[in-house]
């Protein structure tokens, strides 16, 4: 593993806000790279399961930790969506997502903590979303717990974010890509040294895995919590209904 130190809790916010916005200019490059463009059909999946599984009319969805908009130009695409809005706690990689998103009549691109949804009332959202974003949130608890209290009944919450390979074979390799090749690669992209890809990795050993996550998601009140193994296990895809 990496001699990353982790920031406390108390400065893991501060500290994700200010990195994010240094690294923004090069994040979709990395991500294209590092995950070898494998993100964009995880991100994909994500669509494809709302447009299977979820056929409402007037939609309000919620893209939250949207980063650079990923996701959200993904969701601003689907003809039921009513009202999209995009949240992020970084000023730098949110701009790119409003430049993305500038012609869309529909999406209001915002900063925003992911938890404290104060802006939401209760029951006010039929779909929120979090691409690899929930790991660098400081209380995932606190942000799980309010994503429920904005969903109304019968909405749904789609989690994308690392996992936890089971096979130890397969799991040696991953964490060694993970944890070693990954950080050189930003590096590269970067051109030199930056902590935000040693962090990138080891955030990875301070979020749930796939049955803790979905054991929390049921905790705060979620049920018919599922999820969906990329990559064995490398990426997650957890479902959550509120009923």
């Amino acid at each position: 593993m990496s001699q990353f130190k982790m920031p406390s809790s108390e400065k893991k916010a501060e500290f994700v806000q200010e990195n994010f916005d240094i690294i923004s200019s090069k994040y979709d490059l990395f991500n294209d790279l590092n995950s070898f463009f494998l993100h964009r059909v995880w991100k994909n999946s994500i669509i494809d399961f709302i447009k299977k599984n979820y056929k409402k009319e007037n939609i309000y969805a919620l893209d939250l930790c949207c980063g650079t908009g990923d996701i959200s130009i993904r969701l601003e695409k689907l003809l039921n969506i009513e009202k999209l809005y995009c949240i992020d706690f970084s000023d730098k990689m949110i701009s790119f997502a409003r430049e993305r998103l500038k012609s869309s009549k529909k999406s209001i691109v915002d900063i925003g903590d992911a938890t404290d949804l104060s802006r939401f009332q209760n029951n006010s959202l039929d779909i929120i979303t979090i691409g690899f974003g929930l790991r660098n949130v400081n209380n995932f608890e606190k942000t799980i717990s309010e994503v429920y209290r904005v969903l109304k009944s019968g909405g749904i919450f789609i989690n994308l974010d690392v996992g936890k390979v089971k096979n130890p074979i397969i799991r040696f390799f991953a964490n060694f890509y993970f944890f070693k090749i990954v950080p050189l690669l930003g590096y590269v992209i970067w051109g030199g040294k930056n902590s935000m890809f040693d962090y990138l990795p080891e955030s990875s050993l301070h979020y749930p895995d796939q049955e803790n996550l979905k054991a929390l998601m049921i905790k705060c009140k979620f049920s018919k919590v599922e999820y969906q193994n990329f990559v064995f296990g490398n990426v997650a895809m957890h479902i959550a209904n509120k009923v």
